[in-house]
């Protein structure tokens, strides 16, 4: 697990840019933490740095937003805060191979219905800005969270 501390907006900006630099093929990420932890802005900070233009809607109460990325595939913001329980998540027809990129927030709630997790980030609220726990599930999540903190080191000694 690597920890990493977000003092500001440009932080989270800076983490979403090495994640989108490295991104796989295909990868599922759940984005845990408090209300105000800042799921929503990093999710959105992620999508803006894959080239995602326009607005970028919460899916707060739609539960999902969806849009097309530039370099191909889908991705998909989820925020499961709203639903009831996870066989909610079925009547919303989504298909684990239809995206590249998913981005759930509050995955605890979809348990069970939810394909299976390549990368937790844990954010939580630390003075003025946010901790960040970059937790790999798969080889595919230790591969990509590898390759992005090489590329965060890189940049910071250039």
């Amino acid at each position: 697990m690597d920890t990493l501390f977000l003092e500001d907006a440009n932080a989270t900006e800076a983490l979403a840019a090495q994640l989108a630099v490295a991104l796989p093929e295909r990868v599922i990420v759940y984005l845990h933490g408090d209300l105000g932890a800042g799921k929503s802005t990093l999710a959105r900070a992620l999508l803006r740095a894959l080239g995602v233009t326009g607005t970028i809607r919460s899916p707060t109460y739609t539960l999902v937003e969806q849009y097309v990325l530039p370099q191909g595939g889908l991705a998909l913001h989820l925020d499961l805060y709203r639903i009831g329980n996870a066989g909610e998540l079925e009547f919303l027809g989504l298909d684990p191979a239809e995206a590249r990129l998913w981005l759930v927030e509050w995955p605890e709630r979809g348990q069970g219905a939810l394909p299976q997790v390549d990368l937790n980030i844990h954010l939580a609220v630390a003075g003025l800005g946010r901790s960040c726990e970059l937790q790999a599930e798969t080889e595919a999540g230790r591969a990509w969270l590898k390759q992005a903190i090489q590329g965060a080191v890189a940049a910071k000694s250039s």
